[in-house]
């Protein structure tokens, strides 16, 4: 149903590593493009979700960071660290400038893995369809902005179809809205767009940076479901007070922190009482600043917990 899309980087990595258990449960399969030569992170992720009898779909020839020139590390690793009955499956991501028999050769060096594909376009639909049909392939995941309805209804006859939206707006941290403003309704909306799941690039966004620069302003973003306008997604930026010096991160932390102890605490919030939200309220106390790595890895897992229990909620 819903497919969180994560670049492995190491808060990415250890979000799903903590967030393994809530993944399983809710039936969940995050898509991990790994950016990084070195595995042991995202081995550990990896078994973390296995050992919760969950699933995750790996991208076997990431198109951005370290592996884009190597991605045959990456199924080799798969398969000397995994068994295909572990839930670990290979996804492919398919462009236009691929051929049908480089998708196949790709296909056979997966072995007896389970196969899904990412449709950034490809100039013959209807041959890869009857050939996905083939191979069993399980999900079609269809990033918004690069394949068409017309493209999408010829991976209707076997497998599921995801859209995978980016609710996240880029931009330097000072320039977000002080508002909540809109980020998604596809956990409502996603039977109407045709699809049997959907999918998102977190807090994070789908823009790939290799690191930030010196952060002038300290922002938490953190997402909740608003139950006074039909259960829309939105998301908050708990900004910093001082914008105009990289000095001090861990003062500005603090700012932006009381900002959402503060909103937290109002009868108003609609924050769901998240792990992530309680760990928020401990470094609160605490005073303690933890990074800013570690921060993204809470506003991750705060947005996995938020859309579980707005399932487990609905399905009560």
């Amino acid at each position: 149903m819903y497919h969180p899309y994560f670049r492995g980087k190491q808060y990415e990595l250890i979000a799903i590593r903590e967030s393994a258990d809530v993944l399983a449960k809710a039936n969940f399969a995050p898509i991990i493009e790994p950016v990084r030569e070195q595995k042991a992170g995202l081995k550990k992720a990896l078994d973390s979700i296995r050992d919760a009898n969950g699933s995750a779909i790996v991208i076997a020839n990431p198109q951005i960071g370290d592996l884009t020139e190597s991605g045959d590390g990456i199924v080799s690793f798969v398969k000397s660290e995994f068994e295909p009955e572990d839930g670990i499956r290979f996804g492919l991501i398919v462009t236009d400038g691929q051929t049908l028999d480089q998708i196949k050769a790709s296909f056979q060096e997966f072995g007896d893995f389970p196969k899904d594909l990412i449709h950034f376009g490809f100039s013959s639909p209807k041959a890869l369809s009857d050939y996905a049909v083939e191979e069993s392939v399980l999900v079609h995941v269809f990033p918004e902005g690069y394949s068409g309805k017309l493209y999408q209804r010829n991976f209707k006859k076997k497998g599921s179809r995801i859209l995978l939206r980016d609710g996240f707006e880029q931009r330097r941290n000072r320039d977000h809205p002080d508002t909540a403003e809109f980020f998604s309704d596809l956990h409502v909306t996603y039977e109407e767009e045709g699809m049997n799941g959907f999918g998102d690039y977190l807090i994070v966004g789908d823009e790939y940076r290799e690191s930030g620069g010196p952060a002038y302003t300290i922002a938490i973003h953190l997402t909740f479901i608003d139950s006074r306008h039909d259960d829309t997604m939105f998301i908050l930026h708990f900004k910093s007070d001082r914008q105009d010096t990289p000095k001090d991160p861990a003062g500005k932390f603090a700012e932006a922190l009381a900002k959402l102890i503060s909103h937290l605490d109002e009868s108003s919030s609609q924050f769901y009482e998240t792990t992530a939200i309680q760990e928020f309220r401990q470094l609160h106390e605490t005073g303690h600043y933890p990074g800013l790595g570690y921060v993204k890895k809470l506003a991750m897992k705060h947005h996995i917990e938020t859309v579980a229990m707005y399932f487990e909620k609905a399905n009560a």
